[in-house]
């Protein structure tokens, strides 16, 4: 069973996992080192509830389920910060977001949306657009995953200042056999060992190749990195969609 990767999910004991594994297993990053990531905050819960991507000043890009059913007069976006629970960066309130029209969140195909804001970010060093994919990812690429998932599972919080690692992409046809639910063409999938992946909280956020192009969104998993591949929104797959919503 796949489960999308909210904080909070509410199946979230539902599988097995150690609570020390190391979820994110990486590194803290430094101020600017991912200046096109930013967190989407519920502001009635005061928390992060996803990542997501800068696309220009005034448009994020995330993923369907993170705002699915979700009023945009409760969420915010902060940028600008690896600490956004800590104060600091530009937080923005959501105007409006648009789903793709074919997103399904029963089994969460066509998994992208984008948050339009009210008012624009400002452009800086800490803060800048991310590159949209000029080529589709092939399997066995070096990639780096950014978030504020949980570092552990299943008892855990997300941490204070954002944390990052080094992932390889898997052939779609290894990661089909790897999972019993369907992975499409328009997924990416990866996968290092078992302990390293994606968790709560880092739904929505960006996979980028070793030049900085945004190759995937993080969608589902099965929770927490417990030897399976983790599945990515394809961004390649999406970008005239992407530019048709952007504007």
């Amino acid at each position: 069973m796949k489960f999308s990767l909210i904080v909070l999910c509410a199946a979230i004991g539902a599988l097995q996992a150690t609570p020390d594994n190391r979820i994110i297993n990486g590194e803290e990053a430094y101020d600017g080192q991912f200046p096109y990531i930013v967190s989407i905050r519920n502001v009635q819960e005061v928390m992060h509830i996803c990542g997501a991507s800068i696309l220009d000043e005034s448009t994020i890009l995330t993923a369907a389920h993170c705002v699915y059913g979700v009023s945009p007069y409760v969420m915010t976006v902060i940028a600008g910060t690896i600490s956004p629970d800590l104060g600091g960066g530009q937080e923005r309130q959501v105007s409006y977001y648009t789903i793709h029209e074919y997103y399904n969140p029963s089994n969460l195909d066509n998994d992208i949306a984008i948050i339009k804001l009210e008012t624009p970010l400002t452009i800086g060093p800490n803060v800048q657009p991310v590159l949209l994919p000029i080529d589709s990812i092939v399997g066995n690429m070096n990639v780096i995953l950014s978030g504020w998932g949980m570092t552990s599972y299943p008892v855990g919080q997300s941490p204070e200042i954002l944390q990052f690692m080094y992932m390889r992409t898997v052939e779609l046809d290894e990661c089909r056999k790897r999972h019993s639910t369907k992975v499409l063409d328009s997924h990416v999938c990866t996968f290092i060992a078992d302990g390293q992946g994606v968790c709560h909280g880092d739904s929505g956020g960006p996979l980028v190749d070793t030049y900085g192009y945004q190759v995937g969104i993080v969608s589902w998993a099965i929770p927490c990195a417990v030897g399976y591949p983790d599945v990515f929104t394809r961004v390649y797959s999406f970008l005239d969609w992407i530019q048709t919503h952007r504007y």
